[in-house]
């Protein structure tokens, strides 16, 4: 199964903040829209990803000043991303050896929409479910 199978049951919206953004905006984001992170965009292109770690993080290193630094100040800059023809196993993969939970979705230079490692694990389950039950389905009509 492939990115681009997720993205489209999921839809491809995309949650996005810009870098001058104060962290306590992202924050409201991330809670109307009950997501773990947004890419943060500078000029249509990917400048960052600010996730709900980054602002733990920031939190224990600042204290509560930190909601008032701009994203660009605590955004990952070193952003993975992921093509939508990649497959689920590789992203996967690819996320739990990053320790990341987040993945954008690049097509060329355009941003698709970002998968969750819950997305993908959800996906993983599905699939399974549903060849369990060809099989099933299959042995009683053997």
């Amino acid at each position: 199964m492939a990115i681009a199978s997720i993205l489209k049951d999921k839809g491809g919206a995309i949650i996005a903040a810009t870098p001058s953004q104060t962290v306590a905006e992202v924050v409201a984001l991330l809670c109307e829209h009950r997501i773990g992170a947004v890419i943060v965009m500078e000029d249509g292109a990917v400048a960052g990803v600010l996730s709900e770690r980054d602002v733990v993080r920031g939190l224990n290193e600042q204290g509560a000043s930190i909601l008032q630094c701009q994203a660009r100040d605590i955004m990952t800059t070193e952003v993975i991303t992921v093509a939508p023809s990649e497959s689920v196993t590789a992203a996967l993969s690819q996320m739990t050896r990053r320790r990341i939970r987040h993945l954008p979705v690049i097509d060329g230079d355009q941003v698709r929409g970002v998968v969750s490692i819950g997305d993908l694990v959800k996906a993983r389950i599905d699939e399974a479910v549903r060849e369990a039950e060809s099989l099933k389905d299959y042995i009683s009509h053997a």
